[in-house]
Order: structure tokens, then sequence, then C-alpha cells
């Protein structure tokens, strides 16, 4: 089948209406984050819809990766970036690093935050950890990307009134960089708005499997 899917990616921190209850209140900036990881599985799911496996599996070029690698590689993501948000969380509470103070990230964070939103204007290379395997079934990639979405937000709720502008997380590229905790949740949301839209770019190829042909 044909994908008639449109995505548009939302601005971090942009409100939106809620998806569901919560069973208790988050910082704004918080639930916020909350409702991107909810949009970011109902798309993803939306658009995957439309795909068959072929769709799923196929690649623009040999180097180039498939719709299903990149959001495989998001699963593989998540498996490094949770403990490292585990760490930051258990090491702000250990040192009492609370606060109710809004969220502001600095020149820094703002910087990092959009040269990783879509659509991408820069490269990005990533290390051979968080490569993707090929050819991984669509009915093992997507309900783990739906499961690490709840995951991501079973960790909003556990650095609720910790001081996200103090506390600091590790960055998956290099051990040297750390960023705000508040940041480095933001950043694991637009890097999946990132790939999703590269997952879009690869319907929209001349090639794709299922798109009309050229001139017909």
């Amino acid at each position: 089948m044909s994908s008639q899917w449109v995505y548009a990616p939302v601005a971090p921190f942009a409100s939106a209406p809620a998806a569901q209850a919560v069973p208790f209140a988050l910082a704004p900036v918080l639930d916020d984050l909350r409702l991107q990881f909810e949009q970011f599985a109902a798309d993803a799911d939306a658009f995957v819809n439309t795909l068959d496996d072929q769709q799923f599996h196929w690649r623009p070029r040999s180097d180039a990766w498939s719709i299903g690698e990149c959001l495989e590689h998001l699963n593989v993501t998540a498996r490094v970036v949770l403990p490292r948000i585990d760490d930051a969380i258990a090491d702000a509470i250990g040192r009492g690093v609370r606060g109710d103070r809004p969220f502001v990230p600095s020149w820094l964070d703002r910087l990092a935050l959009r040269t990783t939103e879509p659509p991408s204007r820069w490269p990005m290379w990533s290390p051979a950890a968080l490569r993707p395997a090929p050819w991984v079934p669509r009915e093992r990639v997507m309900p783990q990307l739906r499961e690490y979405q709840e995951q991501f937000i079973d960790r909003l709720r556990q650095a609720n009134g910790i001081d996200l502008g103090r506390a600091r997380v590790t960055s998956i590229a290099s051990r040297w960089v750390r960023f705000s905790l508040g940041t480095g949740f933001a950043l694991i949301a637009a890097h999946e708005r990132r790939h999703l839209w590269q997952a879009l770019s690869v319907s929209s190829t001349p090639g794709f499997p299922g798109a009309p042909a050229v001139g017909s």
C-alpha cells in the first residue's frame, strides 16, 4: 500500500491537549514532554500502519537506513540512554537537587536542540553501538518503540520535583559531555522526531515500493 500519511513535527515544549490523565501533577515542562512522547508514539504507529513489510524494510541505497532501521535505531538508543537518565535522577535525589523553579535551557542546550530537531539541517553520525540491526521484524520494532515511550514517561514522573537545570545527564555521544536533565529529556524527544522525519523521507524517495511511477 502507498503511504498517504503526513508528519508534522511539533516544537519542543509546545502546548498540546492531554492525551490521557496522569496520576499526579507533573511540573509543566515535564507534562509537556510527556505529551511529546505520547504524540511520537501515536505518530509512529499511524505512519507504520500505512506500510507493508516490503515498504518497512526497503532501503533507498545500500548505505542508507530503511524505515524499520530508522525506528529500530531509536530502540537501540533508548536502551543506552535510559540507564544514564536513571543515574542522573538517582544522583540528583542523592544530592538533594530539588526545586520547582521553571526550567530554562541554556544557549548551548538550545543550540543542541536546534541541531537535533527535524527537518535535518546537519548530518549526524551514529556510533556503531547505536546502529540498528538490519531486518528486525516490525512485530518487534513497534511494540518496543511504544514500550520505551512509556519508560521515558515513567522517568519524567521520577524526575518530578528535581531541579531540571542543576541535575546533569551524560550524553550518549561522549562521556565528557553533560547536559541538564531537562535538556536531556528534550533531546530524546527531538531525536525521536528527527528519525521519524527521516523514516517519512524514505517513503517519498523515488523507487519506494508502491509509489506511483514518475510520469504516470
